[in-house]
């Protein structure tokens, strides 16, 4: 994200970082911002609605393609009115107590109260700004439903979505791009959310997987993608959104939202071939999910660096993504043990924490970058910012999380679905509605 200073003025640095309410004079709104941001807002939400309930549901069976669906909608639409609630305001809210303010803001726009369409931050109006970053909170919210699939309960998963909203997403949120401690003590670089949003949501996913345990007939029934159809629709609008994600983080349309856009087009072409390529000569055929799995590992991995890297380091992220992602959904899932339904961890875990190192490498101006975050100066220092904002997400995302699903199993009677409730299908016994009805 763009820095924004106390006053509301648009800082001339790139850095992806500290976001603050106007505490100065008010800010003027500038038409051309609002109206790019506004568009770059709803490409994200065509992520999550209904991007990733394609994508995801044509991975699974026929008989849970309507919870997945069921699950993105409903989650994009309880996280928007926590966003509402308390979620904009601990996010991007300036603490007066320098110790808090390193984890959450304050109360200032609790309800969105005291915001109007006079009040800005930076040359956007607050309302923009508003929705472009909920749009943010859910789609990373709704990316963790892939790893639960065809066995949570619906009650048990809301809850889980709530709490890892409230206690991990909107603190890394803050401490990344609200001037928090990872911007400011470790100066790491997240233009668009490799640690926010990515590591964020896949170890949430990972940590709910081994929780939940494996699908009943996991590694002895067939369980391949009813729908591949569905599933390279589903990509393509992920693909698609993913320039109002990589590139609206700019907060502006000027030349580094232009850099974003076009490492948005490159990266994940890279990854694409790359996994394709790999799997073609390791299981002897480039398969559709293949392609589709490389892209969505090249958008990942280019989301933390799309700002900071040339063209050239872009096309290397996207190309090491796609065969590390590969290595990890076949290799790295085996050694883990888990039921990881549809690889979030795999391809957003392991690609974002891709993205998040090597933009330490590939931002050095001798390899095409835009340099190095003030408070760095060799591509050591801004390698172990980034190395420490990895490591801080995942410890984070990953005690929370524990928490989440520990105290739903408590309060849900577990966490899945009875067993002959698994067996027919959650479409039917969890929401009373078939996505096939055949004559």
């Amino acid at each position: 994200m763009k820095n924004i200073l106390r006053t509301g003025i648009l800082s001339s640095s790139i850095l992806g970082s500290t976001v603050a309410f106007a505490e100065e004079a008010a800010p003027e709104v500038s038409s051309s911002d609002n109206g790019f941001i506004m568009i770059c807002t709803a490409l994200v939400i065509l992520m999550s609605l209904p991007g990733i309930g394609l994508f995801y549901g044509g991975l699974v069976r026929a008989k849970n393609m309507l919870s997945i669906l069921v699950q993105s909608v409903v989650i994009f639409a309880v996280i928007f009115v926590l966003w509402t609630i308390y979620g904009y305001t601990f996010a991007f809210g300036t603490n007066s107590s320098g110790f808090l303010n390193y984890f959450m803001g304050n109360l200032d726009k609790f309800l969105m109260l005291g915001v109007t369409p006079d009040t800005a931050t930076g040359s956007l109006s607050d309302f923009t700004f508003f929705s472009f970053q909920g749009a943010f909170a859910a789609i990373s919210s709704c990316l963790i439903i892939g790893a639960l699939a065809e066995r949570i309960k619906f009650s048990a998963l809301l809850f889980v979505i709530a709490f890892w909203f409230t206690f991990s997403y909107i603190p890394l949120c803050h401490m990344v791009w609200g001037g928090g401690y990872i911007d400011s003590a470790w100066h790491a670089y997240d233009f668009a959310g490799g640690t926010v949003v990515h590591i964020n949501a896949s170890i949430c996913a990972l940590v709910g997987a081994f929780f939940l345990g494996k699908r009943i007939g996991f590694g002895r029934e067939n369980m391949t993608p009813h729908s591949l159809v569905m599933t390279m629709i589903g990509a393509s609008l992920l693909w698609v959104g993913w320039f109002g994600f990589n590139a609206g983080s700019e907060l502006t349309a000027d030349g580094t939202s232009a850099l974003a856009f076009a490492n948005t087009c490159v990266a994940p072409a890279a990854a694409t071939l790359s996994w394709l390529a790999a799997e073609w000569v390791l299981l002897g055929k480039p398969s559709l999910l293949g392609a589709c799995s490389g892209a969505i590992a090249g958008l990942v991995a280019i989301t933390p660096a799309c700002a900071f890297v040339g063209v050239g380091g872009a096309l290397i992220i996207g190309a090491v993504a796609g065969v590390i992602c590969l290595w990890s959904v076949h290799v790295l899932k085996r050694m883990l043990r888990v039921d990881d339904a549809l690889d979030v961890f795999g391809v957003h875990g392991i690609g974002g924490i891709t993205g998040a190192l090597l933009s330490g490498v590939f931002c050095a101006p001798a390899l095409g970058g835009v340099g190095y975050h003030e408070g760095w100066e060799t591509m050591l220092g801004q390698f172990t910012g980034q190395f420490a904002s990895v490591v801080i997400s995942i410890v984070w995302c990953g005690v929370a999380s524990i928490a989440a699903f520990y105290i739903a199993g408590k309060l849900f009677g577990g966490l899945r679905v009875p067993m002959d409730e698994e067996r027919e299908g959650l479409d039917l016994t969890s929401h009373g509605e078939r996505a096939y009805n055949l004559m």
